[in-house]
Formats: structure tokens, sequence, C-alpha cells
């Protein structure tokens, strides 16, 4: 074979491979699925339900996140930081942005308790 053929042939096969395991996959639920329902049994949702409270906490991770990386820039642009100190800064403001985000949706939380 001709090393063009063979670089032709790969995508080709990945490809071809994950959409067979894919029907593969959503083929078994199917008759597991009917399986449960001829014997009167309930298939269960693997739907995600959604989850406000997870959704709160991961936005508020994140813009804390960009808050903190927002603020490392400037501070690094002001000072005119070496790289090593840079680094640092970075590293300690995501994490203190982060983590005040997460405090954030936890005193929330725990403000408004859902009924």
């Amino acid at each position: 074979m001709h090393e063009g053929t063979i670089a032709l042939l790969i995508p080709i096969t990945i490809s071809l491979g994950a959409f067979i395991m894919v029907w593969g996959i959503r083929y078994l639920e199917n008759k597991e699925n009917m399986a449960m329902i001829e014997r009167g049994i309930e298939p269960r949702k693997n739907r995600r339900e959604s989850d406000p409270s997870r959704t709160l906490k991961n936005s508020l991770l994140f813009i804390g996140a960009g808050i903190g990386l927002l603020l490392a820039i400037i501070i690094t642009q002001v000072l005119q930081l070496d790289e090593d100190t840079k680094t640092g800064v970075f590293f300690a403001l995501i994490a203190i942005f982060g983590g005040l985000g997460m405090l954030g949706s936890y005193m929330y939380e725990r403000k408004n308790t859902p009924n």
C-alpha cells in the first residue's frame, strides 16, 4: 500500500469505529429498556436532571477564576514582575478568587434552602 492510502484509511477507520461503538451502545440500551418493559418494570431514566445548585456553584467558580486571572494580568503588567513571580501571582489569584466564588455559592445556598 502507498503511504497516502494508509494516511486516508486511518481517519476513516477511526470515524467508522466511533460510529459503530455509539450505535452499539444505543442499540443495547434500547434492547435492555424493551426487556424491562416486557417484564413490567419501569425503565430507569439515564437523562441528567438539571441541578441549579451545581450550575450556580460552577458559574461562580469560573467567574471568580476569571476575575482572578484578569486581576493577575493587570498586576503583572503594572508592576512589571519577573517570570517566577508572575507565575505565583497567577496561581494565587486564580485560587483565591475561585475559592471566593465557591464561598459565595455556599453562602447563597445556606441562606436560600430549597423547600
